[in-house]
């Protein structure tokens, strides 16, 4: 199985608030290095979408976060259960003041600032096949290493 992972280029626009998210962004990476997980900002996946954290665990284990800035980037953007066959959990991480309960159940739920975050809600692991695992870890290690390089 051929997965390539993808550095993503800045598109210009990061959400609609673009502050909030640069710090919601840096806060749940912070939390996600607590927590064991090596995380890389922007990666584009093998089916087009652009995951704003993608983290691989001590034990190989896969998350994926989505950043929203507010009520209206999420409901700009419904394309979040496209990320969930490339990762065993997934999170949204949203800012403090943002209204949680518009957030679908099932995800989990970081809840971040521009120092730190916290998880309010655990995700549910869903374990990938290990063929996909991994294509992926294998995907994923290039990748680091190749932004690592600035290549």
């Amino acid at each position: 199985m051929d997965i390539v992972l993808e550095i993503a280029r800045p598109s210009g626009t990061v959400g609609l608030r673009p502050q909030v998210t640069q710090l919601v962004t840096r806060g749940a990476a912070r939390l996600l290095v607590g927590l064991g997980y090596a995380p890389v900002a922007e990666v584009c996946l093998p089916n087009g979408r652009r995951a704003d954290l993608m983290g691989l665990g001590r034990r190989g284990e896969i998350v994926i976060v989505e950043v929203k800035s507010g009520p209206e980037d999420f409901k700009s953007d419904q394309k979040w259960a496209e990320y969930q066959p490339f990762c065993d959990v997934f999170y949204f991480a949203v800012a403090p003041e943002f209204p949680h309960h518009i957030l679908p159940e099932g995800p989990g739920l970081i809840v971040a600032d521009g120092f730190d975050g916290a998880v309010v809600t655990p995700a549910p692991a869903t374990p990938l096949a290990g063929p996909r695992r991994r294509a992926l870890t294998l995907a994923f290690a290039r990748l680091a290493a190749l932004r690592r390089l600035e290549v």
